[in-house]
């Protein structure tokens, strides 16, 4: 049926502005509805909740902003305990901040890092995290984007479904599946499974 779409920027993408207030009342004044929010963070999280009330702009969702550098699937525990870690940051703030998922990108695959040790490591610190996010009412967001890593919908879906909860999601990156998949597809195969664009 019809739905109704928002828009929202990552607040990385605003270049502009000195203050985080700023930043909002810029987006604001341009027509958006929204924001995606990174964490962890340095910024004040009182800040950001004030810049948020003073604006209206809906804190839609937080990006796990440690997940290139801290692999899920990286193969030392000590790497993987510390995207772990982010991950529940990022959780605990998108509670605070009002947002309703944490935009994630699950695992990276190369010569050291295979597909299918991507798979069952990454799966396995998702697992971690889902009491919590269960816990807080924050979905974590599955995103495809350039890791050489769940690049059919079929796969995607797949991957949500393992995890049988509610609260593991896909965001779809309508672009990043542009040059060698048809969006269109993406989009009746992963179906309801997608919870933001």
């Amino acid at each position: 049926g019809p739905r109704k779409l928002r828009k929202a920027v990552m607040i990385g993408m605003v270049a502009e502005g000195d203050t985080i207030l700023d930043k909002f009342k810029m987006l604001r004044d341009a027509g958006f509805e929204g924001v995606e929010m990174d964490s962890p963070t340095g910024l004040k999280s009182d800040d950001i909740l004030k810049a948020r009330d003073a604006t209206g702009l809906q804190i839609h969702g937080v990006v796990d902003s440690v997940h290139w550098k801290f692999h899920l699937n990286n193969p030392e525990p000590a790497v993987r305990a510390k995207g772990q870690e982010g991950l529940q940051q990022a959780l605990r703030d998108a509670h605070a901040w009002g947002a309703s998922s944490v935009l994630l990108v699950p695992a990276v695959v190369n010569k050291d890092m295979p597909y299918d040790k991507a798979y069952e490591l990454s799966q396995a610190e998702i697992r971690k995290a889902l009491p919590l996010a269960e816990e807080l009412k924050v979905k974590i967001a599955v995103e495809n984007v350039w890791n050489n890593f769940l690049l059919s919908p079929m796969e995607a879906a797949r991957y949500i479904d393992d995890f049988k909860s509610p609260w593991v999601v896909w965001h779809f990156d309508i672009g990043n599946v542009i040059n060698f998949c048809w969006p269109e597809q993406w989009a009746r195969i992963v179906g309801k499974r997608i919870w933001k664009l």
